[in-house]
């Protein structure tokens, strides 16, 4: 940025890009009153530039070779939106080697590439920006990068994929299962053909990987942390929780300090109704976060989508131009797996569902097994919902360690009155 103008290329025209352009168009007055600079989008280049994509663009704007922004030496800025590893990672490292800041929405590249990526940033004296990775629209990272530094990060909670969030809400809201709601969200686009990534957990650990090293300074890959989707929960799980126990059932990435170690995990969760996160319903995200100056402090709002993601986008675009020189307070960081805390040893009180043969002696047994691995009841019903000869049978114990339980419940499957394999869920505990 060597003059009063910036100038930007756009590598991906997709969903998000074509709001980027969007939001340039319309607020391009505004952008370039808080930058004091004149914004140039200088380079759109994408495989298809045919489609129409819904905002005009000058034809003489547009490409599909990326050295026509990579290779010009006056682009200041790269904005990277096509996602994914490859050929992602090769433009980033390309653009930072060639002296331009970079400002993207990949979460899973920052989180398997972190100290590649920040290294070459910090070697080229170029920044790498971030903000819509996690949480879409919402101002999450800078607020806990800089307006939290003060604190030490406590803890970290976060509702932040919005494909789950949205097939939990209308499994809570209309009780239906989880298939039903799953055709229904990707019939209304709010959830890709193959949701893998989504309901099993991946995007969420991705996000948190990124969350975590802002919070607490420690990178932590995902094969090193429990992920756990949302594909067995059921709607008895949520009516005898909520309508029993006043709890809904969130996707909830946990990072947070227990004991001198750091805990970091995603799994679904059992959270209280009066907790601020138990609000956040359909596609919308929200961060829970812990200080020890600021105390709770929680962040709202739509974590996907065209124009919110957009919106953070430019607001990097922004930040970059305002203050070139900021920095990543953590820089590169190698993994340390072993400060992590294994899911094993967390301890939690659980919901556990079983289905049981109605015979007599069977809850003696069960809460015998239990006693074993020290492990106390709390409450425990048992409902028969349908005519079939077995009843579910609804636990809820007090604290224990995960082992425990695991090692409980494998013993209560082996038993000849149990009809289907044991499920729990941790339950959320400030």
């Amino acid at each position: 940025m060597k003059n009063d103008t910036v100038n930007i290329g756009l590598i991906g025209f997709g969903t998000i890009g074509s709001g980027v352009v969007t939001i340039l168009k319309q607020n391009m007055d505004l952008i370039e009153k808080k930058s004091r600079k004149k914004i140039n989008l200088k380079k759109i280049v994408d495989l298809d530039i045919s489609t129409p994509r819904g905002v005009d663009v000058d034809p003489e704007k547009l490409s599909t070779n990326v050295d026509d922004i990579l290779e010009d030496e006056d682009i200041d800025i790269v904005i990277e939106l096509i996602g994914g590893y490859l050929p992602a990672l090769d433009f980033i490292l390309k653009a930072l080697n060639k002296g331009k800041h970079v400002v993207t929405a990949n979460k899973a590249l920052l989180a398997k590439h972190w100290d590649e990526i920040i290294s070459a940033a910090e070697e080229n004296q170029v920044k790498i920006s971030f903000e819509a990775s996690v949480g879409g629209g919402i101002p999450l990272l800078q607020p806990l990068n800089e307006s939290l530094a003060a604190n030490n990060i406590q803890s970290i909670y976060g509702i932040i994929n919005g494909t789950a969030n949205y097939i939990l809400t209308k499994m809570t809201q209309e009780g239906l299962n989880f298939d039903s709601v799953l055709n229904e969200a990707q019939d209304k686009g709010y959830a890709e053909q193959d949701t893998t990534f989504d309901v099993e957990g991946h995007d969420t650990a991705q996000k948190l990987i990124l969350l975590t090293i802002l919070g607490f300074g420690k990178y932590v890959k995902e094969e090193n942390f429990h992920v756990e989707g949302i594909r067995n929960i059921t709607p008895e799980d949520i009516i005898f929780n909520l309508e029993e126990r006043g709890y809904v059932i969130k996707l909830l990435g946990i990072s947070r300090k227990t004991d001198n170690e750091l805990e970091v995990r995603v799994h679904p969760t059992l959270i209280p109704q009066d907790h601020l996160l138990a609000s956040v319903n359909g596609v919308f995200n929200g961060v829970y976060i812990e200080g020890d100056a600021v105390g709770p402090v929680m962040m709202y709002g739509q974590g996907a989508g065209s124009m919110p993601t957009a919106s953070a986008v430019i607001g990097d675009c922004l930040d970059i131009i305002n203050n070139p020189q900021k920095e990543i307070p953590f820089g590169p960081l190698k993994e340390n797996p072993a400060s992590l805390k294994s899911i094993e040893n967390v301890k939690s009180k659980y919901y556990i569902r079983l289905k049981a043969l109605d015979h007599p002696g069977v809850l003696h047994s069960i809460a015998g097994i239990l006693s074993d691995f020290n492990i106390s009841i709390e409450s425990v019903s048992q409902k028969k919902l349908d005519d079939g000869p077995a009843v579910p049978i609804f636990i809820v114990t007090h604290k224990a360690s995960e082992n425990d339980l695991r090692s409980a419940l494998k013993k209560i499957d082996e038993l000849k009155d149990i009809k289907e394999k044991s499920m729990f869920i941790r339950i959320l505990e400030e």
